[in-house]
């Protein structure tokens, strides 16, 4: 920007002076006009070499975001010389750097790796998750990584990233980090934190792991085997439970058929208390319709009966 200005600050003094000295020109005098207009011709190409080549740029450090310029020259190459900055900044290109760092969330995205769980088993994961920086210790990672933002992200950030992924995944089972990979990612965000924590703050990790085939399908075989088996478990306890009730019904049938009879045995008792001779008398005599038999023998007596 700025060396665009002194482009346009020359060219314009340019056309003033050469407007000038035509105005001054005197026709019998066009020796000395040659000389001045070839003058200021030499001073305009000087001034607008100058302007192309100056070291001096004018930039914004953009809301959101924390500038250092740093100091190139030094006994330390600016590891020790750096300053915050923000709004508009003057930056000498050929003894200062100006690097802006974001202190908003980032996300990023981080292609296929390889890991190895617990076991030897071997996975594929794709990383992804947000990222935000320590505002205040921004000039220290400065110091210590000497990295623009891009390149921490790409280098120094990825490497503590996929690392603490195998880390992690060396300590759990194949078939133990995908029946539970919240826990899973959940302990990599801690341990991932623990290693960035001085500069970054990581948050929302993915692994986006992968089994290999054969793997895959042996995790789908044993979870069905344990559905199976959960499923066998459910029916016994339904046949368990039928069977008490039926129990339980067989058990009030007896008990009810139990007391009818001695209801009825009870009932019989009492019906054989009030059954005496007299008492039997009674209901024949009752029950007879006035008639006598035709034939009444004594006891002990013989009788022929002539059947024709």
């Amino acid at each position: 920007m700025i060396t665009l200005i002194l482009i346009g600050a020359v060219i314009l003094l340019t056309l003033l002076l050469i407007r000038q000295s035509w105005s001054t020109i005197n026709i019998d005098r066009k020796p000395f006009a040659s000389r001045k207009l070839w003058s200021i011709l030499l001073l305009s190409a000087a001034l607008f070499l100058a302007a192309v080549i100056q070291p001096f740029s004018l930039e914004r450090v953009d809301a959101g975001h924390v500038g250092i310029r740093v100091n190139l020259s030094g006994d330390d190459r600016g590891v020790s010389a750096y300053e915050y900055k923000t709004g508009w900044v003057m930056v000498n290109e050929w003894t200062n750097r100006l690097y802006e760092f974001p202190t908003f969330q980032q996300h990023i995205d981080y292609p296929e790796q390889q890991v190895i769980s617990k076991g030897g088993f071997s996975a594929t994961i794709k990383p992804s998750f947000n990222y935000s920086l320590n505002a205040g210790d921004v000039g220290d990672m400065f110091q210590n990584l000497r990295l623009s933002i891009a390149d921490i992200e790409q280098k120094w950030l990825q490497t503590a990233i996929v690392g603490t992924v195998n880390d992690v995944a060396n300590r759990w089972p194949i078939d133990s980090i995908f029946n539970h990979r919240e826990l899973f990612e959940s302990e990599i965000v801690g341990e991932a934190n623990k290693r960035v924590e001085k500069w970054f703050k990581v948050s929302q990790l993915r692994t986006n792991i992968v089994p290999p085939p054969a793997l895959q399908e042996a995790i789908i075989a044993k979870t069905k085997a344990i559905q199976d088996a959960q499923a066998a478990y459910q029916k016994a306890l339904v046949a368990d439970a039928q069977a008490k009730e039926k129990i339980a019904i067989a058990k009030g049938d007896s008990a009810y058929n139990v007391i009818q009879a001695a209801g009825k045995a009870e009932a019989i008792k009492k019906e054989q208390l009030y059954l005496t001779s007299t008492y039997i008398d009674y209901i024949r005599a009752q029950k007879w319709d006035g008639k006598y038999p035709t034939t009444v023998a004594g006891s002990g007596v013989d009788m022929l009966l002539n059947t024709k």
